[in-house]
């Protein structure tokens, strides 16, 4: 019982530091900044633009969207977490960086930012883990993501001007490649 409730207390640091970093950058960009942060995003096929695959997931154009994000963030990121924070790890770099790569080569010109990315990323790891490991826990985890957050995969279609729907796109096909790579647990 006892590491049960170590391994809870350390996924709760763990999400509450990412978010909290998130948090803590907007409130800088906001009122230190005057959004000079939101540069170091990904700016497609710019070379500079290849630091915003490290740093997009944790900028935001303005408090809505990183409330917008915080919440799916933490639900999703805990279900992850919740099968091995080892998993968590692998599956957040993975979408970070393959998706983020996947928008700056194929992304449209402009800015990209914001922790959607590795979100849509979650959601394909989530829904896709059952596919590969055929446990009734993933399968349960997916059908519940599903059922929550599967109206959401419309946001990988071009649909509403200046949302980056390459980012979701990539960050959910790297998501489904980290469920066929994460190992078992």
């Amino acid at each position: 019982m006892k590491g049960v409730v170590v391994e809870i207390r350390t996924q709760i640091s763990i999400l509450i530091t990412l978010v909290g970093l998130m948090w803590g950058l907007e409130i800088l960009d906001t009122f230190v900044f005057n959004r000079g942060l939101d540069t170091l995003g990904i700016l497609p096929r710019q070379s500079i633009g290849l630091r915003g695959i490290l740093f997009s997931p944790f900028l935001h154009a303005n408090f809505a969207h990183l409330i917008a994000n915080t919440v799916p963030f933490i639900v999703l990121g805990w279900l992850i977490m919740a099968q091995s924070i080892t998993n968590f790890a692998i599956v957040s770099v993975i979408c970070m960086v393959l998706g983020g790569l996947g928008t700056w080569l194929f992304g449209a010109n402009g800015l990209h930012i914001g922790a959607s990315g590795v979100i849509f990323g979650y959601l394909g790891f989530l829904l896709a883990r059952y596919y590969f490991d055929r446990r009734l826990s993933s399968g349960i985890i997916a059908l519940f993501v599903g059922v929550t957050y599967g109206s959401v995969l419309w946001g990988v279609l071009p649909s509403v001007p200046g949302v980056s729907w390459e980012g979701h796109l990539f960050g959910f096909l790297s998501g489904v490649l980290a469920a066929r790579v994460a190992p078992d647990r």
